[in-house]
C-alpha cells in the first residue's frame, strides 16, 4: 500500500488562468497581484520550481504593449490628434493591455511541463535529471 497521495490530472490552462495550484487545483499560486506564493497551502507543493522570471513580461510587451503603442502612433500620424485625444484613447488602451494582461500571462507561464521544472526535479518518468556527470539533489 502506497503512502503517497495520488493527485488527479488537471487541465493546465484551466488551473493556470484561475491561478490555482498545478497539483491539487485548490491552493492559490499568487499572494498578491504578481507575487508568487512560497507553496500551496492545501497540498504543500513547493512553488520554487515555477519561477517564470521575465517570461510573462515578454509576452505582455509583445502582444499587448506594442500593438497599443502602434495604435497611438497611427492615431498621431493619421489624424494629428491633440494630447487630450491620446489621453482618452491611447493611454487607457496601453494600461488595459499591459497591466490587465500581466497576471493571467504570468499564471499561464507558471504552468511548465514536468520535464522543464529545473535540475533535480523529476523528469516525466520520475527519474532525476542529470547535469554533467552527477545527479542534482
Amino acid at each position: 500500500m502506497s503512502t503517497q497521495h495520488q493527485w488527479p490530472k488537471l487541465p493546465p490552462v484551466q488551473t493556470g488562468i484561475r491561478g490555482r495550484c498545478p497539483r491539487c487545483g485548490e491552493g492559490k499560486i499568487f499572494d498578491g497581484f504578481l507575487t508568487m506564493a512560497k507553496g500551496c497551502k492545501v497540498c504543500g507543493l513547493d512553488y520554487s520550481f515555477a519561477d517564470p522570471a521575465d517570461g510573462p513580461a515578454l509576452f505582455v510587451i509583445c502582444f499587448g504593449c506594442i500593438p497599443a503603442v502602434a495604435f497611438g502612433i497611427w492615431l498621431e500620424i493619421a489624424f494629428t490628434a491633440p494630447y487630450w485625444v491620446h489621453l482618452i484613447t491611447t493611454l487607457p488602451l496601453i494600461l488595459l493591455t499591459c497591466i490587465h494582461d500581466a497576471a493571467p500571462t504570468e499564471r499561464l507561464a507558471d504552468r511548465k511541463p514536468v520535464f522543464l521544472q529545473g535540475p533535480g526535479r523529476p523528469v516525466g518518468n520520475g527519474r532525476r535529471r542529470r547535469t554533467g556527470h552527477q545527479f542534482d539533489e
